[in-house]
């Protein structure tokens, strides 16, 4: 355990995932979290969203709770307030590479842009199932998507038949059994980044293609030294292995009690899931808000 007075009220930046941590898998912010993150900017602390969601998938409920600025696309793109530090994008040819090669293996994905996400021709139908369940022959199913529709569907863009997009900031894809992440990572090795997906639904074999040396601590790096902040004043809260630089890189890293056992292990501390209100018990640990 490391390195700070939980005491304090010098103000600091926190840097929150969202699925997994800020929200549980149904796209629901519990009221504790809502709350610590209102109470810990009414305390003068700072509090930057730090997604692998591009900016397109920050839906208006998410914005609404307050924050004071964006890391997103896994540290591709960086905003605070109304200033855009940078936003990196996948070349157009890489982007075809991808395409081709996940058309070719049938494997369904969707490309992240600031201003959409595109979804491949047989998207919709995957995520429904895995979200809704059997929505053909399961009423409940059925019920579900009717009266409880996820925000992520709704959000995609779907039948665009031109996939060769201009402003790709990565590529997530669904898990097929036939084509196993291994066979995938070994194709994009030394090209792209290549994670596996931190939203469960989706498939232990699922993933993300980012950019090349881009990620979350190398963001918050860029965006501390442009505010002034000092490493000292970083605490970061997340739940998955796309988390795990962020967490190693601020002086502060906890993880959810829901987090992979990898990021547990180089975690400085591990809080309660989301269902137990881990974020809240995290900001009253260390000072951010009182319980």
């Amino acid at each position: 355990m490391k390195r700070t007075n939980q005491n304090t009220v010098k103000p600091k930046m926190v840097f929150i995932d969202i699925d997994g941590t800020l929200v549980d898998d149904e796209g629901t912010i519990p009221l504790s979290a809502r709350q610590a993150c209102q109470q810990a900017r009414e305390n003068g602390h700072l509090l930057y969203l730090c997604t692998g969601r591009s900016k397109a998938e920050v839906y208006d409920a998410i914005w609404e709770v307050g924050f004071d600025g964006l890391i997103g696309a896994g540290g591709g793109y960086v905003e605070f307030g109304e200033q855009v530090l940078y936003h990196k994008k996948v070349t157009v040819e890489a982007v075809r590479q991808m395409v081709d090669f996940f058309n070719e293996h049938d494997i369904d994905f969707f490309l992240e842009s600031n201003s959409a996400l595109y979804g491949s021709r047989n998207l919709q139908g995957h995520l429904e199932r895995r979200i809704y369940g059997d929505i053909d022959n399961d009423p409940s199913a059925r019920a579900k998507k009717e009266q409880q529709p996820h925000p992520f569907i709704a959000g995609i863009t779907y039948g665009e038949t031109d996939l060769y997009k201009h402003d790709v900031n990565k590529v997530c894809f669904l898990e097929n059994p036939i084509v196993p992440f291994e066979r995938i990572k070994q194709e994009f090795d030394g090209k792209f980044g290549v994670i596996q997906c931190t939203v469960p639904i989706f498939g232990e074999g699922s993933g993300e293609l980012t950019i090349l040396g881009v990620h979350k601590a190398s963001a918050i790096a860029d965006l501390i030294e442009h505010v002034g902040i000092s490493r000292e004043d970083t605490i970061a809260i997340g739940d998955g292995m796309n988390d795990v630089e962020m967490l190693d890189f601020c002086h502060v890293g906890v993880a959810m009690g829901n987090a992979k056992p990898g990021l547990k292990a180089i975690a400085d501390d591990v809080t309660g899931t989301v269902q137990e209100d881990g974020l809240y018990h995290a900001f009253v640990k260390y000072g951010l808000i009182k319980g």
